[in-house]
């Protein structure tokens, strides 16, 4: 019972976190409907089994069984993730394709409110260009979106959230 409540607290404070950013940010619908997918059984489940509190429990998932299952459901079905954003072309194979803007701006505001709930008191507005940083090595990413990912996270570090906020709405949500 305390890996379910454990776990839907965290979900729940993540979908808390996200739908102030992106208020913020002039997409207040996709800030509630933020990974709904959550609550899905292929999520959920694998979700309660593998939490910790202090890390995503597809870490967890993977580690027992080499991949995510939770993971795969998740990243299909939600357009903020730029995983979502793949697909085969003839002759090159598997390409990144770049997100449109307003699941560009999402995106941001879930990786800042992903390192705020797992890394607490710990978090800075540094923490998402020092996650970013970590991973980038293993992305297929467009190089588009890399560019203007590393841009807001650098922008974020530097100016903090509310001027992030401000500079995603004018620049990706206002000016299309």
């Amino acid at each position: 019972m305390n890996h379910f409540i454990g776990h839907l607290h965290t979900v729940l404070i993540h979908k808390k976190e996200v739908y102030i950013l992106c208020k913020k940010c002039g997409i207040p619908m996709q800030g509630i409907c933020h990974d709904l997918s959550k609550f899905s059984f292929q999520e959920f489940l694998p979700g309660v089994k593998y939490w910790t509190g202090n890390a995503s429990p597809q870490v967890g998932e993977r580690k027992d069984l080499g991949y995510s299952e939770a993971w795969l459901h998740h990243k299909g079905r939600n357009k903020h993730h730029f995983e979502y954003w793949t697909d085969y072309v003839e002759g090159k194979g598997v390409c990144a394709i770049q997100m449109p803007n307003k699941w560009f701006v999402e995106m941001v505001c879930d990786r800042i409110a992903a390192c705020k709930v797992y890394l607490g008191d710990k978090y800075t507005d540094s923490s998402a260009l020092e996650y970013y940083y970590k991973a980038r090595s293993n992305y297929l990413i467009n190089e588009k979106t890399a560019y203007d990912l590393e841009t807001v996270l650098k922008f974020l570090a530097l100016n903090g959230e509310d001027k992030t906020a401000i500079y995603l709405k004018e620049n990706y949500i206002n000016n299309k």
